[in-house]
């Protein structure tokens, strides 16, 4: 019975461990060079050169930071990487600039106006740098004395030595300092930090000198030069938030809490309008930094008329990101209106964007993925069925061929086979139709399925509804 429990106490902490691997998780940057020129195969990305040698023009422009609000289309078939150059760019850019990801469906889910949810994902877009100075005391620790009254009770006190290369001063310290010191588990050796204004005490590592003490400390011990010059210095401390942020911890009661609560409201444009105005006195004394980001609308056929007339005007303002979008559809009609229209977006926005094309893959490109995503998923895969598995991807969609890999995996493993074969991905091909295959389906069974409508073409029947 106990080892019975063992084992399954054992298999839920293997399930802990199993890392989620996403659509795009393969993608680490562009896969530029220096000169912005796109490599064949780097950083997950495989061909679409042109639109992300396009790509890599936008990276150049929002680092710089000095033009806000570009919009950028990407326009292309479904399944030609759309998204795909999108998270490359947010993982070119970094963590410094902010990037924020919706689909154009989300503002009709949310308990709030299309024009409020719009406007929080902008100001989430923009981050600040504010820059401020604070006094430091920054040494290495020769020693901590804690005394306590007699009979455990009353007030402690303590006494804290603190030296640099250059000297060596004594501290008399209070109750709560003394309750800093001991949460951080602070002993002689090591090097630490003591915010002045604030009391708050950042441990930085161990002394060299105390590098023989290492079989004491353990591998995770950092060790770190004794601090030269004096004890007490000025240091320029940063921080980065976004403009949503700020908004959010200046409209609740709760202050930086409510950022924590979820559902944020809406917020009241006097707030913003206060806000905007002493971010600008910030930037005017050189304490702030304006940092544009990007907002990335992927299926923006999907917002309607109302959106997008508030982003026309949205993107006229100082405070406005890069906004990038993505959309999958040619002629259509516009949402909220009966006027068709490129992509499904007014012509007016349009006259804004720069439009980049993405083509569809190669067959040697569609082959390429195909092996990376076996990588990412950790299946290995014989080279006759990646062929017939890009056969796949050739003749149905790319999208399908990639749902294909983990089933044709867990296929093999049932046989216990190291390798997924090419039996293995046609017998997942069996199992699972594709589209065209479903329709076939349909078509042969229409009269048997409840509320039939088989009087046109799956893609004439497919309309976005009001």
């Amino acid at each position: 019975m106990a080892s019975l429990a063992a084992a399954q106490v054992q298999e839920v902490r293997s399930i802990t461990r199993i890392e989620r691997i996403g659509a795009h998780s393969h993608i680490r940057g562009l896969g530029l060079d220096d000169a912005l020129e796109p490599r064949a195969i780097s950083q997950g990305m495989v061909g679409q050169k042109m639109a992300r040698k396009a790509a890599g023009v936008i990276l150049q422009m929002i680092r710089e930071g000095k033009i806000a609000g570009r919009a950028v289309l990407l326009a292309g078939q479904p399944g030609t990487g759309k998204t795909a150059i999108a998270m490359g760019l947010a993982q070119a850019l970094g963590p410094d600039t902010p990037f924020t990801s919706m689909a154009g469906s989300e503002i009709y889910s949310l308990e709030m106006s299309k024009t409020e949810a719009l406007t929080q994902a902008i100001r989430k877009s923009i981050g600040i740098r504010i820059k401020e100075e604070s006094e430091i005391i920054e040494g290495e620790v020769v020693e901590v004395v804690v005394e306590r009254a007699a009979g455990g009770g009353g007030a402690r006190s303590g006494r804290l030595t603190l030296k640099t290369t250059d000297m060596e001063t004594n501290y008399d310290m209070g109750t709560k300092m003394i309750d800093s010191l001991l949460k951080e588990k602070v002993q002689a050796g090591d090097v630490i930090t003591i915010d002045k204004a604030t009391g708050k005490i950042n441990k930085l590592g161990r002394s060299f000198a105390r590098a023989r003490d290492y079989d004491a400390t353990g591998q995770q011990a950092r060790f770190v030069q004794c601090p030269e010059g004096e004890l007490q210095k000025r240091k320029e401390v940063v921080h980065t938030v976004t403009l949503h942020e700020v908004d959010v911890i200046n409209s609740r009661t709760h202050g930086f809490l409510a950022l924590f609560s979820g559902d944020t409201g809406e917020i009241k444009s006097e707030i913003r309008e206060q806000i905007n105005s002493k971010v600008a006195e910030w930037r005017e004394e050189g304490k702030a930094e304006m940092i544009p980001g990007v907002l990335f609308i992927d299926e923006a056929h999907m917002l309607d008329i109302e959106c997008f007339s508030f982003l026309n005007r949205a993107l006229e303002s100082e405070t406005a990101p890069v906004v990038i979008m993505a959309t999958n559809r040619g002629i259509t009609r516009i949402r909220g209106t009966n006027y068709k229209s490129p992509h499904g977006i007014p012509l007016d926005l349009l006259d804004r964007m720069i439009i980049v094309p993405t083509t569809p893959y190669s067959h040697q490109e569609l082959r390429e993925i195909l092996n990376i995503r076996c990588e990412e998923e950790d299946c290995q895969m014989s080279a006759d069925a990646l062929t017939v598995l890009t056969r796949v991807a050739t003749e149905t969609s790319l999208r399908y061929a990639i749902q294909l890999i983990t089933t044709a995996s867990l296929v093999a493993k049932r046989r216990k086979a190291t390798e997924v074969s090419m039996e293995d991905v046609k017998k997942v091909y069996s199992l699972f139709l594709d589209e065209h295959r479903s329709e076939q389906f349909l078509k042969e069974y229409q009269d048997e399925f409840m509320f039939n409508d088989g009087s046109g073409d799956a893609s004439q029947l497919m309309e976005v509804s009001q």
